[in-house]
């Protein structure tokens, strides 16, 4: 008997945890019923790319509720190169519009493969939460204030400088 409560003790918590449920998807991580199907053409810096609709029109799209180093500053080619590789050329993606900006390029939040590609930018630390552009993004707009405090507090890419530089501050410095 002395022997089996420490043979158990060990057997015991492995079981435990196998019986945990999976961890639960964020709302942010669920693409929403109300999108549009489009093929990426190509992307441009760290929260821009070009799209292909179904009716074979192309336009330029801005990520939503996100905003991205600029090519110049630091981390901007590695924002860049990152979005690159979550949404290549020829990917088929899922937008929903929330604006359209002063430049005329549809404000989405983008979903590949059902996951939110700007919240894992965020997480990432290849992205900051763009406040201008938060309240079309209402119903997530948790998940990226929470994934970008702990890239924070990781020091993940961006973060990892000592004194980052938000990317509307630099494009307004530069000015």
């Amino acid at each position: 008997m002395k022997n089996t409560i420490p043979i158990l003790s060990l057997l015991i918590p492995p079981l435990l945890l196998g019986c945990s449920p999976p961890p639960q998807a964020t709302n942010a991580d669920i693409a929403p019923a109300n999108t549009t199907s489009v093929e990426v053409l190509s992307t441009g810096d760290g929260d821009s790319l070009k799209v292909r609709s179904q009716d074979g029109s192309s336009s330029k799209v801005r990520v939503g509720c996100i905003d991205a180093p600029e090519h110049d500053q630091e981390f901007g080619p590695e924002a860049g190169q990152r979005l690159k590789a979550l949404l290549p050329s020829g990917a088929d993606i899922e937008l929903r519009k929330i604006t359209t900006d002063q430049y005329g390029r549809t404000v989405a939040e983008i979903y590949s493969e059902g996951k939110s590609v700007g919240l894992q930018l965020v997480r990432e630390g290849y992205a900051v939460v763009y406040h201008r552009y938060l309240d079309g993004c209402s119903d997530t707009a948790n998940q990226y204030v929470d994934a970008e405090n702990d890239a924070r507090s990781r020091k993940l890419n961006f973060w990892s400088q000592p004194n980052p530089v938000m990317p509307w501050d630099y494009r307004r410095n530069r000015r």
